[in-house]
């Protein structure tokens, strides 16, 4: 007698959520017709044992009978067919990192990995192959530098993104639904459509963001989930910026003190830290104009990712002889990112707030790539479809988080947030090194991941790796 209200209320809650109420069966699975791959990669010719594929989905998961666009997806044969463990799909980076492109190289991955699993990836929503928007900014609207100088850059900030945004909506069937969320479901319908029983998968970087997502959204679908960069997705827009700038200035902690005991640093033997405050000041008189002083610190962004210190000491002293620094691209995929963290900046009073926030985290470096993000989302429609939030992880096996010490993009405190989140449902393994992407730093790091991912074996607590 109490079956119907129950009924009625998990359909109530299910549309409040935004999401369809379940169906009483799985719909079949989507369709998956594999043929070669165009030739659009340059200096990657066809493989053939790389195969590619469109896989026709919802542009809204809560409409899933409504209007469609096609997932850019790329599989890798396991080249041990006697030896296949499953599939292995991996998420791409940035937003805005091709995984087509990732699967075609075959650069990603250990020889035991390319050897045990068909390897598969996709483009995600507004990024190269699926459904990419085709714009661009208005020319006749200024871009103001990061930082923002005054309350005229702030407006005219404003101005410059949702005119851009307006120009690219009618030319992405998805623009308005890439947010993280989506792409859960469509890695849901991925795993089906590849006839796989549970999902192995490998996120790196923003692709953490995903694997974090869908085991909260399908926990029993789950067999073993690497988050190798990890994102923290429960932060505020201060908490967020302020954590980018410590993530950074700690690199460039490490880089100082490499600088000072090797003589393989072009400005060993000098006081780095005052030759680097000198080309920040050249910045911000203008010397290096039109480039900024953001811009400076975007090299170090771009070097300390690597780790490329040697790269990074050539490039600060060729600045501080005078030479502007070479304009560095920090693409991101905007309908994606924008629709996962908030920007909630009402005026410059409270974005100059943000500044000092940044700079006091990182007395050196000044900014990190919080800054970026707050302009490149400042004018975004609030609510976000995907909000920040705190996970709500239960899954039969520990989800894998492996990080660097000293990244300088998703810092070691993203990480240790993520696994405090998780409990007993995560395992961080702590790599004591540089940059950003371990999983092929060293023979233990790579180990690591190859046994949970081929075996489910989940490393000890407190696991560390070496810095190699």
């Amino acid at each position: 007698m109490h079956r119907r209200p129950l009924a009625l209320a998990v359909t109530v809650l299910t549309l409040v959520a935004g999401w369809p109420a379940p169906a009483h069966a799985d719909p079949p699975p989507p369709r998956l017709a594999w043929g070669e791959c165009a030739d659009d990669l340059p200096g990657v010719p066809p493989d053939p044992d790389v195969r590619c594929a469109r896989l026709r989905l919802p542009v809204d998961w809560a409409r899933p009978h409504g209007p469609t666009f096609e997932l850019a997806v790329a599989r890798r044969a396991a080249r041990v067919p006697e030896r296949r463990v499953g599939t292995l799909v991996f998420g791409p980076g940035g937003p805005g990192d091709s995984g087509v492109e990732r699967i075609r190289r075959g650069d990603r991955f250990s020889d035991e990995l390319l050897d045990r699993f068909d390897l598969v990836s996709f483009d995600p929503r507004t990024v190269a192959r699926t459904a990419a928007p085709a714009c661009a900014p208005d020319p006749t609207l200024r871009r103001p530098p990061i930082p923002l100088a005054g309350p005229a850059d702030f407006d005219a900030l404003l101005a410059y993104n949702r005119a851009w945004w307006a120009r690219c909506r009618p030319t992405s069937p998805v623009f308005d639904h890439a947010d993280t969320l989506s792409t859960v479901h469509d890695l849901e319908a991925l795993r089906r459509a590849l006839g796989e029983r549970r999902l192995t998968f490998h996120g790196s970087s923003y692709g953490t963001l995903l694997g974090q997502q869908y085991a909260e959204r399908y926990p029993g679908r789950v067999r073993a989930v690497v988050l190798e960069g990890v994102f923290d997705h429960s932060l505020g827009v201060r908490p967020f910026v302020r954590t980018q700038a410590a993530a950074l200035q700690d690199a460039f902690d490490e880089f100082v003190a490499w600088c000072d005991r090797s003589t393989e640093c072009v400005l060993h033997g000098r006081d780095v830290r005052a030759v680097w405050a000198d080309v920040l000041a050249r910045a911000d008189r203008g010397d290096y104009a039109p480039r900024t002083a953001f811009d400076v610190t975007a090299v170090t962004l771009r070097e300390l990712a690597g780790p490329r210190w040697p790269q990074l000491a050539t490039a600060i002293r060729s600045m501080a002889a005078g030479t502007p620094p070479d304009e560095v691209r920090l693409p991101v995929a905007v309908a994606a990112f924008c629709a996962d963290w908030p920007a909630p900046v009402r005026n410059y009073a409270e974005y100059a707030g943000l500044v000092r926030e940044a700079a006091a985290a990182a007395p050196d470096v000044r900014y990190g790539a919080g800054l970026l993000a707050v302009q490149t989302c400042l004018g975004w429609p609030s609510p976000v479809r995907n909000p920040p939030h705190q996970l709500r992880v239960r899954t039969r096996t520990p989800l894998l988080l492996l990080n660097a010490r000293h990244d300088p993009r998703t810092g070691y405190a993203w990480a240790t947030d993520v696994a405090r989140q998780l409990g007993r449902h995560g395992r961080l393994v702590t790599y004591e090194g540089w940059g950003h992407g371990t999983y092929l730093r060293t023979d233990c790091t790579t180990a690591v991941v190859d046994r949970y991912l081929v075996d489910v074996t989940v490393p000890a607590p407190g696991t560390r790796c070496p810095a190699g």
